[in-house]
């Protein structure tokens, strides 16, 4: 008898944690279900900026390959950012604003438009 209480108690918590987990779990993924329109408006951003590097590069009569060189880059580097599978870093997005003839900041009102 006096070992089955301690059990009893025991398996109580277990069972308490258990249940604390699931609820934590649950959370999570109604969380996560809801920042679907968060990630969707961030995958739309990304094409946005894909197409006004695109557009810039169009307008100043540039191939991939010239711009890849001028700002020190590949080829395979430059087509991510214009198809939106990646995106340039800082310092890539001011040099392709400054071989464009356009400054930074414009060229992100651009994408937030």
């Amino acid at each position: 008898m006096a070992i089955a209480l301690p059990m009893i108690i025991i398996s109580i918590a277990i069972v308490g944690i258990g249940v604390y987990l699931l609820i934590l779990v649950i959370k999570a993924l109604r969380t996560y279900i809801r920042s679907q329109e968060v990630r969707q408006e961030k995958a739309k951003m990304a094409r946005s900026l894909a197409e006004v590097l695109k557009q810039h590069r169009n307008e100043c009569k540039m191939t991939q390959e010239f711009v890849a060189e001028a700002i020190g880059v590949s080829r395979q580097a430059v087509s991510k950012w214009e198809s939106g599978l990646s995106d340039p870093n800082t310092t890539n997005l001011m040099a392709l604003a400054k071989l464009y003839g356009i400054s930074p900041e414009d060229l992100l009102r651009e994408v937030e438009q």
